[in-house]
């Protein structure tokens, strides 16, 4: 089963996550929501939308941004709507 690990720990894990270039995109029932903090930040796709982000704390750590989500993405991307996918160090392990 798919998890993401940041700082020694899992953040998410899910059988049932959507691959999207090359991402792993997570369900949000699948996410140790303890460790999210919500960002301000935000970006566009010109496929998917607009995307929003999550910073993640572990341990007294932060990793900014490490983790992005489309709430409303365009119709060629509903499948991953509100699903998580990370980078900035966030390992995906199978």
């Amino acid at each position: 089963m798919p998890k993401a690990v940041w700082n020694n720990a899992v953040v998410a894990e899910s059988d049932q996550c959507e691959v999207v270039e090359g991402n792993y995109y997570f369900p949000p029932d699948s996410l140790h929501k303890d460790y999210f903090r919500p960002s301000s930040n935000t970006s566009i796709c010109s496929w998917k939308g607009e995307a929003k982000y999550y910073s993640l704390e572990v341990d007294g750590k932060q990793n900014q941004d490490a983790a992005w989500f489309y709430p409303d993405p365009k119709p060629e991307a509903k499948n991953i709507r509100g699903y998580v996918a990370f980078w900035k160090g966030v390992k995906v392990e199978q």
